[in-house]
């Protein structure tokens, strides 16, 4: 994704001090449009009049969503910042000073974290800092309230990154920052209109989404800009690294839209919404910005990303970089105005709970699924915003890496693709299907879920190997920077990646971990949270894929053992896998009884009952991918073996001799002149 054209305007000297003064400009500009924009929404939709009861008093009242505003540009360069570093700038004064606005940015946002907490105290509690027990009250909504316990980690997490920021100096170190600032923001999806919401969890995992985008999309425009008013990022490299920028943010605008559309469903009551409430209009002005955004941007990746590789003066390409990135920021900002606006906003649906709540409602945030049935598991839809479009981007990905084979030349089997897609098919089904629907309700649904992610997706996903056609499709970089190519490398050769790879420990990890996970508060934890159903997935998948991929795949990584050990290794697991269905089918404790002892299902049997049946499920179908794995296996080492024959056979026919007969003749030849009559036992 690119800029949006704006009228051309004479550029200066792209080394001297009309630069470094256009760049305040742009960067000032960016932060005042936004701040203009929360104000208009906020008069628009009155979150500045005065609170009927408990009113915090006018400070609060403005400080509020203006600090919001404030802290999500801060957060936003503190992201585009490490993401540059990350996969996008090579070794250089480029990546050290781009580190160092990580660092600087997120010391403003832990500034501002602060304040955030403390404003959302007073407009809360209706609180003012001149009270007696302002102190008091606000040290407990910090150690004792979900929403202040939530906040206090974010600022916390804010500080941790300030430090580490200007202490790593490789993309390694900045990834492992980037992902600190990711859990924060993954902790603020659960915060706001989330919080309460009908439809929780598509409410958290869409915002989760919409965050990590739009702050990966402005703040890598920020610090793009900051950095070439620096005197750095110059031609060339200036065109490969907006261009790789480009694709990015093509993908941002993507999610943006995809997840504002998924927040709207859930926090609008009605389409007419959109014209008829304040909060609907302004919806419609933010998605009126993105798509002006990528209308622009779009003109902008066809005329004039290809023209700044192609450009010989520095001067040229400095006018066609402001013109890329100037109008982009400005707008970036009025939609991040409005935003911080909405945030603050009550939309049409409310989101306090149901007033008379059933106990599944109760317990799970969800109404109760009809009694199930065959066409009810395979048609119903609970749709995860994350795991979906991850599965549906990896769908397009893969097609295109084929695709790009092809043209090429190169061969790729169709059958690879069809795995791949079928794979993804399956996981969507578990994850957004009937399998995520009754996961959530029974016992055995659950299990149905679990023995699919682990042991048909992996399967599928092997044999369809993914990383050796990305390793033939990826272009590899030569400017020591870390594309997606060279981090897979990376993280295949790791000592990490070879631990978990290594066949013994991919298939104690495999079988092990559900030992770990459902006798322990992990399971409660994948219930209970969405960052644990989360987890749960990845891992579980991730677990899998190490395990088929040690026995019969052909994708990088495992130092795989012989034949033998390999039809060991599943034989045992195999044996666990039994003996963990048979300790489920004759136990007589239910887990985690405060979820699925108290959802009040009028249908379907009991739930120690259905934990029973749960178990024959982890027993039965769980033997069945294994029984094809050994089959696969079975069916390899054959195949392996006639190789081996005809390799030696060839051998012999070129050296008209059979060496390794021959060495055996001469070994029995020995043993029988060593062994003579007089020495015959």
């Amino acid at each position: 994704m690119t800029a949006p054209a704006v009228p051309a305007a004479p550029t200066p000297d792209v080394t001297g001090t009309g630069v470094r003064s256009y760049r305040a400009a742009v960067l000032a500009g960016t932060v005042l449009v936004g701040i203009a924009a929360a104000i208009i929404a906020g008069l628009t939709t009155g979150i500045f009049d005065p609170a009927v009861i408990s009113d915090p008093g006018p400070l609060v009242r403005w400080a509020l969503p203006l600090i919001g505003v404030l802290r999500d540009l801060a957060t936003s360069v503190t992201v585009g910042a490490l993401l540059l570093v990350t996969f996008l700038l090579p070794s250089g004064r480029d990546r050290d000073r781009a580190l160092a606005a990580a660092g600087a940015a997120a010391g403003a946002w832990t500034l501002l974290a602060i304040a955030d907490v403390i404003t959302t105290f007073a407009d809360v509690l209706g609180a003012r800092s001149g009270d007696a027990d302002f102190g008091a009250q606000l040290a407990e909504f910090v150690l004792q309230v979900p929403l202040g316990r939530t906040q206090l980690a974010m600022a916390v997490i804010a500080a941790g990154v300030t430090v580490l920021a200007l202490l790593v100096r490789t993309p390694t170190g900045s990834a492992w920052c980037l992902a600190l600032v990711i859990g924060a923001l993954s902790l603020r999806s659960l915060t706001g209109h989330t919080a309460g919401a009908s439809g929780h969890d598509l409410a958290v995992s869409s915002m989760m989404v919409h965050l990590v985008a739009a702050a990966a999309w402005t703040g890598g425009i920020l610090v793009l800009v900051a950095l070439r008013a620096r005197g750095g990022l110059r031609a060339p490299a200036l065109a490969d690294i907006v261009a790789r920028f480009s694709t990015l943010a093509a993908w941002c605008l993507v999610l943006v839209a995809y997840s504002g559309v998924l927040s709207a469903i859930v926090r609008l009551g009605a389409v007419d919404d959109l014209v008829t409430t304040r909060y609907g209009i302004l919806i419609v002005a933010k998605g009126a910005g993105l798509g002006l955004l990528g209308l622009l941007g779009w003109q902008h990746r066809r005329h004039v990303v290809a023209r700044l590789g192609l450009e010989q003066s520095a001067q040229a390409a400095g006018q066609l970089f402001w013109r890329l990135m100037a109008a982009e920021a400005l707008l970036l900002g009025a939609v991040a105005g409005i935003a911080g606006a909405l945030t603050s906003s009550a939309p049409p649906v409310p989101d306090e709970p149901p007033a008379t709540p059933t106990p599944a409602e109760l317990v799970t945030g969800e109404a109760l699924p009809p009694e199930p049935t065959l066409a009810r598991w395979l048609t119903l839809v609970r749709w995860e915003a994350i795991l979906g479009a991850a599965i549906i981007a990896a769908v397009i990905v893969y097609v295109r890496w084929y695709l790009r084979l092809r043209r090429r030349g190169d061969a790729w089997p169709v059958g690879r693709v069809v795995a791949w897609c079928a794979g993804m098919v399956v996981l969507m089904w578990v994850t957004s299907g009937g399998a995520a629907v009754y996961g959530r309700i029974l016992f055995s649904g659950h299990m149905v879920q679990h023995m699919t992610m682990a042991m048909v997706v992996p399967l599928l996903l092997v044999l369809s190997a993914p990383m050796t056609l990305a390793l033939r499709a990826l272009p590899a970089r030569g400017d020591d920077s870390r594309g997606p190519r060279e981090w897979l490398l990376t993280i295949v050769h790791s000592r990490y990646g070879r631990f978990f790879a290594h066949p013994v420990i991919a298939a104690v990890n495999f079988a092990g971990s559900m030992i770990i996970f459902y006798y322990t508060p992990l399971f409660e934890w994948s219930l209970t949270t969405h960052i644990g159903h989360l987890g749960m997935v990845a891992h579980f998948t991730l677990a899998g894929y190490f395990f088929a991929n040690a026995l019969i795949g052909i994708d990088p990584g495992p130092t795989r053992p012989g034949y033998p050990l390999r039809l060991l290794l599943l034989l045992a697991t195999m044996a666990f896998h039994a003996f963990f269905g048979v300790a489920l089918m004759s136990g007589t404790a239910l887990l985690v009884p405060e979820w699925f002892g108290l959802l009040g299902r009028p249908w379907g049997p009991p739930a120690l009952d259905d934990q029973q049946i749960g178990g024959g499920v982890a027993w039965g179908v769980g033997e069945i991918p294994t029984v094809l794995l050994a089959v696969v296996v079975a069916f390899r080492w054959a195949r392996d073996d006639e190789r081996t024959a005809r390799r030696r056979d060839r051998r012999v026919e070129r050296s008209g001799e059979d060496t390794e007969l021959d060495a055996y003749n001469a070994m029995l030849a020995d043993l029988a002149e060593h062994d003579g009559p007089g020495k015959r036992r």
